[in-house]
């Protein structure tokens, strides 16, 4: 099997692969995922501009009620992301999942932000 080295080496060169396809626009910003073991963090990045526009992870004030590493958890901080993201007129997105494979907590992010109005 692998070591966990390897996967996290695996995971880092596609997700440069992606971004090099992959851009943020001031129009349709990027929705940028991050995944550890015990969080999961979204930020929605204008890359023209090199500014971060809007954030929301399972370590913010607002989420300290919650466990952070289920996918419960992963759907609420999608919700939270889109919901500020609406808050600043920002109805379309670019996804980008970090290199990990859309299935589990990452799809589950992805559909919290989906059902509270965010575009991909």
């Amino acid at each position: 099997m692998f070591s966990k080295q390897n996967k996290t080496e695996a995971r880092q060169k596609r997700h440069l692969r992606v971004r090099k396809k992959i851009s943020g626009t001031p129009e349709r910003p990027r929705l940028a995922i991050y995944r550890s073991e015990k969080n999961i963090y979204a930020q929605v990045i204008d890359d023209v501009n090199a500014v971060t526009l809007v954030a929301a992870s399972t370590l913010s004030k607002d989420f300290s009620l919650k466990v952070g590493s289920n996918k419960e958890a992963a759907k609420l901080v999608g919700k939270e992301v889109a919901e500020k993201a609406m808050a600043k007129g920002i109805k379309q997105v670019v996804f980008d999942k970090g290199g990990y494979i859309y299935h589990g907590r990452i799809k589950e992010l992805a559909d919290g932000a989906r059902e509270a109005g965010l575009e991909f």
